[in-house]
């Protein structure tokens, strides 16, 4: 058994006071075989938890009973509070969590604990943005993921009836992973509109269901797409890493050339996209194929000599 889902499940017994096997599986996002497993292991290793047979059953700790969870190494309750404590700052939830956690480690581990939840602030916003939203319907759809049930909304315009698998945040834009009769659906957030919870299980999540792994092969699928068509450029070394940083992992270092310079290979879905973000890059990057974005570049420059050429000075 992970050492964090022992100490989850540690903590969601001391919080509710009794679990059953789906509750705590639906909490870890787990299976209820594995979460009904980890119960029985903690019992078999002699925490003192059992179980409850009939309605309104469940697991829950002897008496009440409460662990110091003196099974935490100091470096891993150095670890745990080094990655809540930033979420900290804006959650009064997680505050309120880690200062209760806090209270729960032995004694010689908190003042490394304290340190390490203030030693990291997290700041989303790029320089000149501003910190985004969370869309107001996450909480909705987070409670519907924990609690298995369909999710009836409107995206595109048709009305969909999905199973929500998880959540992501990538990059401060939500997205929704949910099961539908066409298999698995990725869904931006924001663009939900209308969400219904509605009182049928969610039955067509997999039991074995690893979000962070579904989440990567989705991730794969849209990076294909996105990279559908390559151009060669050549540009200065000194202006690599530029480049690199506008196209992030569509643009590898292809050669290095004579005169402290390189060929590279950008990819983007199509040729109008690449010439846009190289357009403003004026002589300083050369493409050498294909000729699809050579010839939105002249169009590009074209339009622009069309437009505001009368007006520039010899």
């Amino acid at each position: 058994m992970r050492a964090d889902r022992l100490v989850a499940t540690l903590l969601l017994m001391q919080t509710r006071g009794r679990v059953t096997a789906a509750e705590l599986a639906a909490e870890l996002e787990i299976s209820v075989a594995t979460a009904r497993r980890d119960l029985e292991a903690l019992s078999a290793a002699g925490v003192p938890v059992y179980p409850q047979p009939g309605r309104g059953g469940g697991w829950q700790l002897v008496g009440g009973a409460r662990t110091d969870l003196s099974g935490l190494t100091a470096r891993e309750s150095q670890a745990l509070f080094l990655l809540a404590g930033p979420a900290a700052a804006a959650s009064p939830e997680v505050k309120s969590a880690l200062r209760k956690l806090m209270g729960a480690l032995p004694g010689t581990f908190r003042p490394d604990a304290e340190a390490a939840a203030e030693a990291v602030v997290v700041d989303p916003a790029g320089w000149g943005e501003r910190v985004k939203d969370r869309p107001p319907m996450v909480e909705l759809l987070r409670d519907a993921v924990i609690a298995r049930r369909r999710v009836r909304f409107t995206y595109s315009g048709r009305e969909r009836l999905v199973d929500p698998w998880g959540l992501v945040d990538k990059d401060d834009v939500w997205y929704l992973v949910a099961g539908t009769p066409q298999g698995r659906r990725t869904f931006r957030v924001d663009r939900i509109a209308e969400p219904v919870p509605t009182e049928e299980a969610a039955d067509r999540r997999p039991a074995d269901l690893e979000l962070a792994k579904v989440w990567d092969e989705v991730v794969e699928e849209i990076e294909k797409r996105r990279s559908l068509l390559t151009a060669d450029v050549v540009l200065g070394s000194r202006y690599f890493e530029v480049l690199r940083d506008r196209f992030g992992r569509h643009c590898e270092r292809v050669a290095d050339l004579p005169g402290d310079r390189v060929r590279a290979r950008v990819a983007a879905p199509a040729p109008i996209m690449i010439a846009q973000e190289l357009a403003g890059w004026g002589a300083l990057v050369e493409v050498e194929s294909p000729e699809s974005v050579k010839a939105e570049l002249a169009r590009l420059g074209r339009e622009l000599i069309a437009r505001y050429g009368a007006d520039c000075p010899e």
